[in-house]
């Protein structure tokens, strides 16, 4: 799961070596904190929010296949 959500985050942004997935699991979920350089921040996160919605919705339908649950958190 975190080598999608990286090749997602990584085509879009443009300082690609700011990129920086930190994953934390629990019993119930796993939650991968995603953070970029600054000025690629609105990059992912887009108009109002959509792009970072389409990030979490894709990456729930793959956890969902592996029969768990994700929370991906923009962090800055």
């Amino acid at each position: 799961m975190e080598e999608i959500l990286k090749v997602i985050i990584s085509n879009l942004v443009e300082n690609k070596d700011a990129v920086n997935i930190t994953k934390k699991e629990t019993e119930k979920n796993t939650t991968f904190e995603v953070k970029v350089a600054k000025e690629d921040m609105g990059k992912v996160i887009g108009r109002q929010g959509r792009l970072a919605y389409s990030i979490r919705t894709v990456m729930k339908s793959v956890a969902t296949k592996e029969h768990k649950k994700v929370i991906v958190e923009f962090v800055e």
